[in-house]
């Protein structure tokens, strides 16, 4: 190569993608950028434990007896006989102290504890008083127990012989389907909490007039490749090390793949797909993000901007989970074909349906979907914001121009 002559376009790229990935990479604001996700990780167990507790307490609401003591203890010993048999689909039991004759609805009114309905009356002749939503649940529930309490079921039961079998169609099928908006849950929060930041990557440069020189130097589609795959790269780094600390903490925990649903493709190839589309779910996002946040001035106009990207962000990713449940419809096949939300659909196929072909043209869809959308961005940057609509195009005519005139 001459020493006037230029870069390709795959090689200044590359070169724009080597000074934003390293700038980025050893900066201090990038262990920042690994310790974000930590908290909201913390903030959500924390939640979620709270919040489980907070339900099974509430999930599982009280029937209160209100007899005479003889039936309350009656009641009491055949709750006790049935609840092996049927597990929590009993309501636990509460005797009340309140005198026999007291109303029902009066107790029901001091909204005591946890208590959604009160038996009254006799074994004979139970009285159920509750909400109409609960009426319906505990019926037959205070029947069973009444009869049992008078003797008139079996108090004995026979010994139920069972046999496991490792799976079958409906639970294999239902397994993928948790496999399928698992990966889904996990392609879009990583999309979400890393395509962002393309959003402000021009603003300095635009303010410092970097990007002038970069754009009189290289083809300013170039830049916005070489500038999408330094994020990208950056994101796989960040990915990495979340994905080596939670992989210790499963492993720790005693939690392997094993022990969850198996995707139709096998846990190694939907890990490769989740992998390709994930790059290439955040191509095609980061290069509408670039061209929106290329014709913003300052970060004010980005952070505008990212209320209305992240509505976008959802929109993608809801109409990819609904089509998960709706396989081979004109929907489904939609959600598959236009591109934002192709990376979505297609890692729940490789979960539900088996085969690689399919992938491997959806693959070559995205990237060309990717390389149209680049080109269109540098080119509204170019007649937009450079003014110029030549900026960033090969100089070799003018320079061939310079040396007819010096000779």
């Amino acid at each position: 190569m001459t020493p006037n002559s230029r870069l390709s376009k795959f090689a200044a790229a590359m070169v724009i993608a080597r000074r934003d990935f390293v700038a980025i990479l050893f900066s201090r604001a990038f262990l920042f950028f690994l310790l974000g996700p930590l908290f909201p990780i913390i903030v959500g167990g924390l939640a979620g434990g709270i919040g489980s507790q907070v339900k099974q307490e509430v999930s599982n609401p009280e029937l209160a007896v209100l007899m005479a003591s003889a039936d309350s203890e009656r009641l009491l010993e055949a709750h006790r006989a049935l609840g092996p048999q049927l597990g929590g689909s009993l309501p636990p039991l509460a005797l009340l102290d309140d005198p026999i004759d007291t109303d029902p609805q009066a107790i029901l009114a001091e909204k005591r504890s946890n208590i959604a309905a009160i038996v009254s009356g006799t074994l004979a002749e139970p009285v159920l008083t509750a909400p109409e939503d609960q009426l319906e649940r505990m019926r037959g529930r205070v029947a069973l127990l009444a009869a049992t309490a008078l003797g008139n079921t079996p108090s004995e039961f026979p010994e139920v012989q069972t046999t496991s079998v490792v799976t079958s169609g409906a639970s294999e099928l239902s397994g993928r389907i948790v496999t399928a908006q698992a990966g889904q849950m996990l392609l879009f929060l990583l999309t979400m909490l890393l395509a962002g930041m393309v959003l402000s990557n021009l603003v300095e440069e635009k303010a410092n007039k970097i990007i002038e020189i970069l754009a009189a130097a290289i083809p300013m589609d170039a830049v916005f490749f070489g500038k999408l795959f330094a994020m990208l790269g950056v994101s796989f780094v960040g990915i990495a090390v979340w994905g080596l600390v939670v992989g210790g903490i499963f492993s720790l925990a005693g939690f392997d793949l094993s022990q969850f649903p198996e995707p139709a493709v096998g846990w190694p190839m939907f890990i490769v797909l989740g992998i390709a589309y994930f790059a290439m779910g955040y191509l095609l996002l980061g290069s509408l993000f670039l061209a929106i946040g290329s014709l913003a001035t300052t970060v004010r106009e980005v952070q505008t901007l990212s209320m209305p990207v992240t509505m976008l962000q959802l929109l993608v990713f809801f109409a990819a989970s609904f089509a998960v449940a709706d396989q081979g419809s004109t929907f489904e096949w939609a959600a598959v074909i236009i591109p934002f939300s192709s990376p979505f659909a297609m890692l729940a196929r490789g979960a539900l349906q088996e085969g690689l072909m399919q992938h491997g043209i959806a693959l070559l869809w995205q990237g060309f979907a990717v390389a149209v959308f680049v080109k269109a961005g540098a080119t509204l940057f170019r007649k937009r914001v450079m003014k110029s609509g030549g900026a960033g195009k090969a100089t070799r005519r003018g320079l061939f121009s310079r040396r007819a005139k010096a000779a």
